[in-house]
């Protein structure tokens, strides 16, 4: 999986230097190009494959965390320039279905990220993480969103 990564990336540079661009959106074209390239004429091993899987669930990724930031940016921005308080802060316990150092590890961090929410800490037996909220208008929804959002999308991408 790494040789096709890495085989992408030199592909992309190539692209980039034979266009002339040294732009952003250059490179992301030649990214996407070379990988649609690289898939069509690829051998159909499970390596592979979980290359050519992975790399779109890691883009989606990556667009979803950015819409929660922006969401939550603007969330607790109005509630910071407006004389309302509409904040219901609480801690929820966010049952895990993240196993390992590193699942939790990332979860966490990627809900500490998020305006508006912190990452407390892990039970002894890492089946529970303690998060503080400043929205909590229902902990069961919040859980759903958290479980249902971040989580399913990380261990899709590590799992």
């Amino acid at each position: 999986m790494r040789g096709k990564f890495l085989t992408n990336i030199l592909l992309t540079i190539i692209w980039v230097f034979l266009t002339g661009s040294f732009e952003v959106v250059n490179f992301v074209f030649g990214f996407i190009v070379t990988f649609l390239i690289l898939w069509i004429i690829s051998s159909k091993d499970s390596q592979t494959e979980k290359y050519f899987k992975l790399i779109p669930k890691l883009i989606s990724f990556i667009f979803f965390f950015l819409w929660e930031v922006i969401k939550a940016n603007i969330q607790v921005a109005y509630e910071v320039i407006t004389p309302q308080n509409k904040m219901k802060p609480g801690i929820v316990a966010l049952p895990l279905d993240a196993k390992t150092d590193t699942e939790i590890t990332l979860l966490a961090n990627l809900i500490t990220l998020t305006p508006g929410t912190l990452s407390l800490d892990v039970s002894e037996d890492k089946k529970v993480l303690y998060i503080h909220a400043m929205y909590v208008y229902d902990k069961q929804e919040f859980i759903n969103e958290i479980k249902n959002g971040f989580e399913r999308k990380l261990l899709g991408i590590l799992r």
